[in-house]
């Protein structure tokens, strides 16, 4: 809500508190600025961008909050660069909009981040084998090591991040195994662990150091028995098994298998009453005790070795044990002597303590239990899961396959980020693979040598609230080797630290002049400082804010402030109040097609100006004349005005949007040709008025069609083809000057058609007469041989179907008769 303002006439009172605090709308304030625009140029500059930038939205007080308004704005500091009504917040814009509004490009603050390499080691080149031996902190795998950068608001500094595996990198390994009962035959086959693992690594490091440890349980019900008998042996029959305890370091990291082998030799089997292990307390000391433990800056694995679950925070309950686990070293005498007194750690405090030492975790676990320990590892970054065989036969297999898995992947990490701090990544693996967002974090599929690079990207949302510097770190996880950034925000400009505290120029004193503007002391304010929150309250204040004769406190579009109006703020940010007295505004123009200024103004203190070739109170009448252009060339073919784009007719014959139209008219060649034939030739009908009639063209002649004149001349021209009285083609040109003198090109020798040639016609009908009637007789005689070979074709077909009786007439009868007697017997 504003503040309130009394009717006609009477004060608006604001007090100084009222005027930069809550995001309300109270008069001037922080964020969303009530911008004031005095002249047109403002204006203009503020419509072209569609309502104005952040740079002005932020209504910035000082050259400091400008530039955390954006990347893009900068603060001019020239001392005469406001105009009269204008806020101190104009200063601030972005950079196009100060260099057009008249801001000398040395006058405008606008620091830029940065980014400083301070240490850039390159990643060390090394072959397995070789002469020189490195000490573990010479050997370099990720590059630069330590960068500076000067962060700006909403400006992102980019660097890249190179990492490489190093050949022969030393590797630590601590084995940490499950002594419980059923974990006995797997004792047997660890205990000659040390030089058989050495053996293999060597094929990988030549430097490798192993540890060992072991661990059952808490050491209170319901997790033992506490019954002194089952403390001193807590294994059942004639079983020799040592007594219960939580987590014990047997063997600090040495290079020495058979010391190894030796002291894991000794170790006996203890017990437990339920099934899952107190692991976790043993993880947590392992991870936090490094002096004991004896962990360099190097490749650090953790085997852990068991065959059932895992308590975790809150089961400590069951022992009465309420505190949650510290995640301190609580080793006495390589024993853990405070399983009693702490909680389980969580799973997330474990991932915690795990990647701040650097710590990789391979779980070695028995079949029945692969899917727990896969989902813990799902939790736990750069851990892997392995499959123990009954009687852990298969340990240095599965110790081998998982450091080569987790070895193939980098994965980057950061410390927590300032508050406002946001951090991208890019990956650019092998074989051309590229990621983004959280997958760019990330590399597979590493081999030893193979080198890849990342895109990291920092950028700053927001300053800190006490401007101090920032440290973060990247480091990809289980390495100890990390990237140490210092961040420096910009949060100031240059010229604030020239500032001259109680300058004469913000009113004798008042303020502090910095970057070309007053910041007032405590209880000041306007623009030089010139009230002070008493003052306000003057009803002649008042004053200054009315127009002659007028009542009304700034137009009741604003507030008055020390004097001056401050315009209110409309919801549609490209609609603004200006002036001094508020009295103008952006947006009461006329309109046309539903546009202000029809779209080809600017709307200045309710009067359009319009943009070039463009006129009317609405900017609506276009000067140009293109639509209005006929054929010929002439504006409205010379039979009208052309008047806001559209032809006006003034001959009421002639019609159409370029008066060209006449229903009634003969066209240009047709009007001039019989004054043309009796000028040029001497012939026509108007051959006996023709001096009277046909004086009003200028006459040139020319020997040819192609010396008339041709189209693309500045004159109007029309080209023109008649017959004259004797049936002869004459060519001619009619054209207007821009003086309205007609001119006429004709050419001086018509085209008559000659005379027919009679014998070549006679001929010619004759022979095609003789012709025709040959080629009748033709066609009549092959019609003929065609008939006749039918005809024949037919008779010789019937002779072939015709049957003859060739032995007697069938119409003789004989004379004889024969009787035979019926008597005879033939005797």
């Amino acid at each position: 809500m504003r503040l309130p303002q009394r009717q006609q006439g009477r004060r608006v009172r604001v007090c100084a508190p009222l005027l930069a605090r809550d995001g309300s709308q109270k008069g001037i304030r922080t964020r969303g600025s009530l911008l004031v625009f005095s002249g047109a140029r403002q204006l203009e500059k503020l419509l072209s961008r569609g309502g104005g930038s952040d740079c002005i939205k932020a209504n910035a007080k000082s050259c400091g909050e400008c530039i955390q308004a954006g990347p893009n704005c900068g603060w001019c500091k020239k001392t005469d660069f406001l105009q009269e009504g204008e806020p101190t917040s104009a200063r601030c814009d972005d950079l196009a909009a100060l260099k057009s509004k008249g801001c000398p490009i040395e006058d405008i603050e606008n620091p830029r981040g940065s980014k400083q390499v301070l240490e850039n080691r390159e990643v060390t080149n090394r072959k397995k084998g070789a002469a020189e031996k490195l000490r573990p902190e010479a050997i370099t795998q990720i590059q630069p090591q330590k960068l500076s950068l000067h962060l700006r608001v909403g400006e992102p500094q980019t660097f890249s991040l190179k990492f490489k595996r190093a050949e022969d990198y030393p590797i630590d390994l601590y084995y940490l195994m499950d002594l419980s009962y059923s974990m006995k035959d797997d004792l047997e086959n660890v205990k000659s662990l040390g030089t058989a693992l050495m053996l293999e690594m060597e094929k990988i490091t030549s430097d490798f150091r192993i540890g060992f440890g072991s661990f059952v349980e808490k050491t209170v019900m319901p997790y033992i028995s506490t019954t002194p008998a089952k403390l001193r042996n807590p294994c059942t029959g004639d079983q020799n098994c040592t007594s219960p305890f939580s987590y014990k370091n047997v063997l600090s990291l040495t290079s020495e298998g058979n010391k190894f082998n030796e002291l894991v030799g000794k170790q006996h089997i203890s017990g437990n009453l339920d099934s899952p292990e107190g692991g976790f307390d043993a993880i947590m000391q392992v991870a936090v005790c490094g002096e004991q433990i004896g962990w360099r800056n190097v490749t650090r694995l953790l085997v852990f070795s068991t065959d059932a679950g895992f308590h975790f925070a809150g089961d400590g309950k069951l022992g009465g044990i309420v505190l949650p686990n510290d995640g301190k070293c609580h080793l006495e005498n390589n024993v853990y002597t405070m399983s009693h007194y702490y909680d389980y750690p969580s799973i997330a405090h474990l991932v915690q303590k795990l990647s701040e030492n650097n710590i990789q975790t391979i779980f070695a676990v028995t079949e029945e239990f692969q899917a727990v320990y896969k989902e813990l590892k799902n939790l736990i970054p750069k851990s892997a899961v392995g499959t123990l065989s009954s009687n852990s036969s298969n340990v240095i297999q599965l110790i081998i396959d998982a450091y080569n898995s987790l070895s193939s992947e980098v994965i980057l990490e950061n410390t927590k980020l300032p508050k406002g701090v946001t951090i991208s990544y890019k990956s650019f693996c092998k074989n051309g693979v590229n990621d983004t967002q959280e997958d760019g974090r990330k590399c597979s599929n590493i081999s030893i040598g193979d080198e890849v690079r990342f895109e990291i990207n920092i950028t700053a949302n927001e300053c800190p609230k006490k401007e101090q510097n920032e440290t973060i770190k990247i480091k990809p996880l289980g390495f100890t080797e990390e990237v140490e950034i210092n961040l420096q925000f910009i949060c100031e400009c240059q010229c604030q630290s020239e500032g001259e505290p109680n300058s004469p120029a913000c009113h004798a004193g008042n303020g502090t002049f910095e970057c070309g503007a007053c910041r007032c002391n405590e209880g000041r304010i306007g623009r030089l400082c010139e009230c002070s929150t008493d003052e306000v309250n003057s009803e002649d204040m008042d004053a200054y804010c009315r127009r002659e004769n007028s009542t009304e406190i700034c137009s009741n579009n604003g507030e008055c402030i020390c004097g001056q109006c401050v315009c209110k703020k409309r919801e549609n940010t490209n609609e603004v109040y200006s002036g001094k007295y508020c009295e103008c505004d952006n947006f009461n123009c006329d309109r046309s097609n539903g546009l202000i200024c029809g779209g080809n103004g600017i709307c200045k203190c309710r009067v359009c100006e319009c943009f070039p070739n463009f006129t009317g109170s609405a900017c609506d009448c276009s000067l140009d004349t293109t639509p209005c252009m006929a054929s010929n060339g002439q504006i409205c073919n010379g039979r009208g005005t052309c008047e806001c784009g559209t032809c006006n007719c003034t001959d009421p014959k002639f019609q159409g949007p370029t008066c060209e139209m006449c229903q009634t008219c003969l066209g240009v060649c047709a009007e001039h040709k019989d004054c043309v034939q009796c000028r040029a030739f001497d012939k026509g009908e108007k051959k006996e008025t023709c001096s009277q009639e046909c004086m009003h063209f200028n006459m040139t002649r020319v020997e040819s069609r192609d010396k008339l004149p041709q189209p693309g001349q500045p004159d109007p021209l029309s080209h023109c083809k008649e017959k004259d009285v004797d049936d002869c083609w004459f060519y001619f040109t009619y054209s207007v000057n821009s003086n309205g003198e007609a001119n006429v090109h004709v050419v001086e020798t018509p085209e008559c058609p000659s005379g027919p040639d009679i014998i070549p016609i006679v001929a010619g009908v004759v022979a095609g007469i003789v012709l025709i009637g040959l080629a009748l007789l033709l066609i009549w005689k092959l019609l003929m041989i065609i008939h006749d070979r039918r005809e024949f074709a037919k008779f010789e077909k019937e002779k072939m179907n015709a049957k003859w009786d060739t032995g007697e007439n069938p119409i003789y009868k004989s004379a004889v008769t024969t009787v035979v007697n019926p008597k005879y017997e033939g005797k």
